[in-house]
C-alpha cells in the first residue's frame, strides 16, 4: 500500500536545569556562587532524503522526541544541549500544523525544516550576581521543549503526470516507457496507488519522471473514487499527458471522458486545470481506422475550441501556429499509440520531453520557499503582557511572565523573592491592582495560580 498521509507527534527536549553551587577550594574561604547553566533541549527536524519512497513508517512510528538537555554543575560548568532528532521523510513533503496551514514544503534532498525547538536551559546562579546580590542561592529551571501534532502530506516530484479515465493504459504506458513495473490486467482499477516511473529520451538520453496515479472517474474532484487524494499528485508536474481510451469506457464516448476529465481538473484546481497538455490517443490497435479519424477530428476540434477559448492547458499549439490553430494542426498534435505493442511510444516520449523543455524554460522546476522557521522567544523579543479577568478571577497572560514563572523553583525561598522583583520592575503587580485584584486574591500565570502580595 502506497502511503501519502500521516500524523506525527513531535516534542523538543526540556532545557536542563541551572546548577546552584559556591566554589570550595582549600585556601578559598569564601569562593563565590560557580553555578553553571543547564544545556538547551534539542529540537525536532524533519529532513527530506531520497532513501524513502511513501510515509509508510509513520503507521508504525508516530511519537518523535528531542533529547533534553543536561543540568549545570559547579565550577561553572555548562550542561550539554540535547541531541536533535532528525526525522527523516521522502522528497515532495508538506508540514502542516493542526490548522492546516502549511509550515514547510520539503521538495530535495537534504531540505530541514526545524518543526520543533528545544527549550532554554536554565541559568546557574552564578548568572545572578549583583552588587546587592553577592551569593545568590538559587538557579533557574529548564523550560519544556516545544509540543506539536503535525499533519504530512507526500505530493508525488514527477515532471509529467498521466491522466485519463480507469483502464486508459496508464499503467501499460509507463511499463513500457519506463523501468516502473505496476501491476496491469484488464479491468479498470488495476492501479491502486501512484507511481513513478525514470523515462529516457531515445534520441538524447536525457530523463524525466512520469507520474501514473489510479483512474479517475466523474466527480474526482470532489472526492469520488478517491480522486482528490489522487489528484495532488499531480500538482508539482509541468506536463499531463492525457490518454483517451479510443475504445471508450464501459461505452461511453471517448470525446465525453476527455471532456469530463478536464472538467474534474478545473474543479479541484484552477492551477492544475492551466497545466500543459499532450493529447495522446490509446488502444489504437484494437479500432478501425474510420473510427480513429473520427475521435481525432472530434478532438482536435474539440481542442481549438479551447484553445480560441484561451484554455492555458493549450497554450504550447498556441504559441507553435502564431495564435491561430486550426483543426489540422490540432490533429497533428495529437499522437496514436498502443501502449500494448509500444507502437507510438518513442514518439510520445520525444513530444514529452520537448514539451518538458518549454516548460522548464517558462516556468522554473519548483522550488520550496525558505521556511519562515519558528519565533524563539529571546529576552527583550517580546515583553508584551495583559492582566485578564474573567468571572471575578485573574490571570496575566505573556510570554515574557509565563516563561519566568515556568524558569522558577517554587520550593526555594529566595527563588521566589527574585520572581516577585521581576514581576515587580515589568509593573505586573501594579497593573493587577489597577484592574481591580486586592492583595491575597489568587492569581493565575502560566501553569500557576499564586496569591498576589
Amino acid at each position: 500500500m502506497f502511503y501519502d498521509r500521516a500524523k506525527i507527534e513531535i516534542r523538543a527536549g526540556r532545557g536542563g536545569n541551572g546548577c546552584m553551587s559556591f566554589r570550595r577550594e582549600k585556601f578559598v574561604p569564601k569562593g563565590g556562587p560557580d553555578g553553571g547553566d543547564g544545556g538547551d533541549g534539542g529540537d525536532v527536524i524533519l529532513e527530506a532524503t531520497n532513501r524513502m519512497r511513501d510515509l509508510a513508517y509513520f503507521q508504525r512510528q508516530r511519537h518523535f522526541r528531542g533529547e533534553s538537555g543536561r543540568p549545570g554543575q559547579g565550577s561553572n560548568k555548562h550542561g550539554k544541549r540535547g541531541d536533535d532528532a532528525v526525522v527523516q521523510v521522502p522528497p515532495g513533503t508538506q508540514i502542516k500544523d493542526e490548522d492546516g496551514e502549511l509550515l514547510a514544503d520539503l521538495t530535495a534532498e537534504g531540505h530541514r525544516f526545524v518543526a520543533a525547538r528545544g527549550g532554554e536551559g536554565g541559568r546557574g546562579n552564578a548568572r545572578f550576581v549583583s552588587s546587592t546580590r553577592r551569593a545568590p542561592r538559587f538557579s533557574e529551571l529548564g523550560l519544556a521543549g516545544e509540543e506539536l501534532t503535525l499533519t504530512l502530506e507526500l505530493k508525488l516530484l514527477a515532471d509529467a503526470g498521466l491522466l485519463g479515465f480507469p483502464n486508459a493504459g496508464k499503467s501499460s504506458l509507463l511499463r513500457i516507457i519506463s523501468h516502473a513495473q505496476p501491476k496491469v490486467a484488464d479491468y479498470p482499477f488495476t492501479t491502486v496507488a501512484p507511481m513513478l516511473g525514470t523515462v529516457e529520451d531515445p534520441d538524447n538520453h536525457n530523463q524525466f519522471t512520469v507520474a501514473d496515479i489510479p483512474g479517475l472517474l466523474e466527480g474526482a474532484s470532489e472526492g469520488v473514487g478517491l480522486g482528490d487524494q489522487f489528484l495532488v499528485h499531480l500538482e508539482r508536474t509541468r506536463l499531463l499527458i492525457h490518454l483517451v481510451d479510443a475504445t471508450g469506457y464501459y461505452e461511453r464516448d471517448p470525446l465525453d471522458n476527455f471532456r469530463t476529465i478536464n472538467g474534474e481538473l478545473t474543479g479541484f484546481s484552477p492551477e492544475l486545470a492551466a497545466k500543459w497538455q499532450l493529447v495522446v490517443i490509446n488502444k489504437v490497435d484494437l479500432v478501425d481506422s474510420d473510427t480513429l479519424n473520427d475521435l481525432t477530428a472530434s478532438l482536435a476540434e474539440e481542442i481549438v475550441s479551447r484553445c480560441r477559448a484561451g484554455d492555458p492547458a493549450f497554450a504550447w499549439l498556441v504559441e507553435d501556429t502564431d495564435g491561430d490553430p486550426t483543426e489540422e494542426d490540432a490533429a497533428r498534435s495529437i499522437l496514436q499509440i498502443s501502449a500494448a505493442t509500444g507502437d507510438g511510444t518513442k514518439d510520445l516520449t520525444r513530444r514529452a520531453y520537448s514539451l518538458l523543455q518549454r516548460a522548464w524554460q517558462t516556468a522554473p522546476v519548483f522550488a520550496a520557499p525558505e521556511p519562515e522557521g519558528h519565533i524563539t522567544y529571546r529576552p527583550g523579543a517580546e515583553d508584551h503582557w495583559e492582566v485578564v479577568e474573567r468571572d471575578g478571577r485573574y490571570s496575566v497572560v505573556g510570554s515574557v511572565v509565563e516563561r519566568l514563572v515556568a524558569r522558577t523553583d517554587f520550593e526555594n525561598e529566595e527563588a521566589v523573592g527574585f520572581l516577585q522583583e521581576r514581576l515587580e520592575r515589568l509593573g505586573v503587580s501594579e497593573a493587577l491592582r489597577d484592574a481591580g485584584a486586592s492583595p491575597g486574591e489568587d492569581v493565575t500565570i502560566g501553569d500557576m495560580e499564586f496569591e498576589l502580595w
